[in-house]
């Protein structure tokens, strides 16, 4: 698998598709930043720069002020794919 594309996306891009996915399923904004505050450490003013600056998703992670050291235990399924079968960090 090409993941090139996924690297070269941009945050920017991708968070409002984050948002309305979260609100169609009875979710709200203020979850979704929450949950990239733990996952990353950003705040709120970083978070901000990052869309402001359309960082792209290999910047985004790899800058993160403070990935949580929990994140190899996040499992389900996201278009398909188990989280804990793929192989590419960053992907994963």
């Amino acid at each position: 698998m090409d993941n090139t594309r996924i690297y070269r996306m941009s945050f920017a891009g991708v968070y409002p598709l984050y948002i309305q996915k979260a609100e169609r399923k009875g979710r709200s904004k203020e979850e979704v930043d929450e949950i990239i505050f733990w996952l990353t450490g950003y705040s709120p003013t970083s978070l901000q720069q990052i869309i402001d600056d359309k960082i792209d998703f290999e910047h985004f992670f790899k800058h993160a002020p403070n990935l949580n050291s929990n994140i190899s235990k996040i499992k389900g399924v996201i278009c398909g794919y188990r989280i804990e079968d793929i192989q590419d960090p960053l992907v994963q």
